[in-house]
């Protein structure tokens, strides 16, 4: 059974399970530095920072964040030691149960097969790829826009949606305008 725990830097052991996963999942551009990270978990109500659990194995991680009328998913990843035993697909329909608004998050462009993979997942799980052109604003300074897509899940849409969520997304996570 797939169960989400929110954590703080008080969980010693599980949010350095976290940040390591961060590490080895992301490349450096596409999160906050850490410090900051730790910042944002212990002090912004709305972010959520959790470890993701199968039984009692801990076995990824997501963070998202509760704009009220829409949740934005920031960062999702699966331990590379339990991937492909379906966590990913579980998680993410424990996830769509769980929030009662609609869920957004990025991928990036489908350039390459595993970007295209990404994609694939997700709208096999209920998610639409957004086709209006998105930059992801910098985490740290001296790093450039990132090209990606909006995904979305629930009752919000492109076409009359996409520059509201953008503005929050913009301001809320990446303190940019």
């Amino acid at each position: 059974m797939i169960r989400l725990q929110r954590i703080t830097t008080a969980d010693t052991a599980l949010y350095h399970y976290m940040e390591q996963l961060m590490t080895a999942s992301f490349p450096s551009e596409e999160y906050r530095e850490l410090e900051e990270l730790r910042r944002y978990t212990d002090t912004k109500a709305h972010f959520h920072n959790n470890i993701i659990f199968h039984n009692d194995t801990p076995v990824g991680f997501i963070t998202y964040w509760d704009f009220g009328h829409f949740y934005y998913v920031e960062h999702f990843a699966v331990d590379p030691a339990q991937r492909n035993g379906g966590h990913g697909k579980n998680v993410l329909n424990h996830l769509c149960q769980l929030l009662e608004h609609p869920i957004i998050l990025e991928v990036e462009v489908p350039n390459e097969e595993m970007a295209q993979r990404r994609i694939n997942f997700y709208q096999r799980h209920g998610f639409s790829l957004w086709e209006e052109p998105y930059q992801q604003p910098p985490y740290k300074a001296g790093d450039g826009y990132l090209p990606m897509l909006l995904m979305a899940y629930g009752d919000i849409q492109c076409e009359k949606d996409f520059d509201n969520v953008k503005e929050h997304i913009y301001r809320e996570v990446y303190n940019a305008k």
